[in-house]
Parts: C-alpha cells; sequence; structure tokens
C-alpha cells in the first residue's frame, strides 16, 4: 500500500466521451500467504458484465469524490464497513471502449479480511485472492486483440483455480502488481 500512496497523482478528470464515471475500491489485507485482494462475481442476473470477475464499485454520484463512491458502492456490495478501510491512494485512471466508461481504482487496506456478505442482487461471491497467487507463472496470460481502427491492444488474463479475470479488473489488478513491484510505465490503451 505505501508503494500506491508514494505514486504521483495520475490526471483523473474525465474525458469529454466517457458516459460513465465510475470507482473501484482496490481492498488489500494480509492472509496466511501475504497481502490479498478482495473480488467478487458479478450476479447472474445483472444486465451488464453478469458472471464477471470485479471490484465493488459502481457510477459516481454528483458531488461524490471517488473515494467516496467506492467505499459506499463496497458497502452496498459486499458490506464492508467504511470505517474499517484505510485509504491509501489510487491507481491510474482506466478508460473503456466498449462502454466508454471512466474508471477510478482507489487502493485500501483493512487488518484482516472481514466477515463480508453479498448484495443477493449483484454478487454472487466474495473473493479474497492471495496476490502471490495472482504471479504465479501458470496464471496471468496477455493476449493481443486487433481493434477496428486503432492499434492492436493487450489483454490480461488471470486465470485462478475456479475463476477468469480479465477486461478491466485483469487491467486493474496487472496496474496494482506493477506498482507493488516497483515497475512503473506506459498503461494499455483502452479496452
Amino acid at each position: 500500500m505505501a508503494a500506491v500512496a508514494a505514486r504521483p497523482s495520475a490526471d483523473d478528470a474525465a474525458p469529454v466521451d466517457a458516459l460513465r464515471i465510475s470507482a473501484v475500491l482496490v481492498v488489500l489485507a494480509d492472509g496466511p500467504d501475504g497481502a490479498e485482494v478482495l473480488l467478487t462475481r458479478r450476479s447472474e442476473s445483472l444486465t451488464s458484465h453478469r458472471g464477471e470477475i470485479s471490484f465493488p464499485g459502481g457510477q459516481v454520484d454528483g458531488g461524490e469524490t471517488y473515494e467516496a463512491t467506492a467505499l459506499r458502492e463496497a458497502h452496498e456490495e459486499v458490506a464492508l464497513e467504511p470505517a474499517v478501510v484505510q485509504l491509501g491512494g489510487r491507481l491510474d485512471p482506466i478508460s473503456t471502449m466498449g462502454s466508454r466508461s471512466f474508471i477510478v481504482p482507489v487502493v485500501g487496506s483493512v487488518e484482516s479480511p472481514p466477515s463480508l456478505s453479498p448484495a443477493e442482487h449483484e454478487v454472487d461471491r466474495i473473493i479474497w485472492v492471495p496476490l502471490v497467487e495472482l504471479t504465479r507463472a501458470d496464471t496471468f496470460r496477455e493476449e493481443i486483440w486487433p481493434v477496428p481502427e486503432q492499434h492492436h491492444r493487450p489483454m490480461f488474463f488471470f486465470e485462478l483455480d475456479d475463476e477468469t479475470i480479465w477486461g478491466a479488473t485483469a487491467r486493474m489488478l496487472h496496474q496494482l502488481l506493477r506498482v507493488a513491484h516497483g515497475i512503473e510505465g506506459p498503461q494499455p490503451p483502452a479496452l
């Protein structure tokens, strides 16, 4: 978390063409194998991104900060009490091409994984994933996808034992791991 706090602030002004401005909470906790990150599997009953692995988060309400949004959404989705989260900074925001979303990842920590419960209409599963599992040689892979009228873009995948993380969540995890290991550099273009 110190590596995130020490980073210079990225430009978090949403692009003019963004249809949706959102924030997610990237929560870290100490676990038996070191730092773990909180993820959810989105409900199959949702209309978009159903069944996908994501961070708790959602759309910024008028006048709300990214931090307030991330904490509110985590409380709504998994009953994470905002008071137990120590905020530590932000990762670089990302934009998605398909949904034209602008997403600000807010990083926080809790002392240990708290007891959580999923909001039935939004979350099918709560998962604490050790960062060491994300760095195993057989977990991460990258593909290059063509984009019409643009350059090719890298797509990241984290293949866990029983879930696949990809898309915006994988991009944010990739960035988190790079920051944690002191590797800075340009991030991939929009999804």
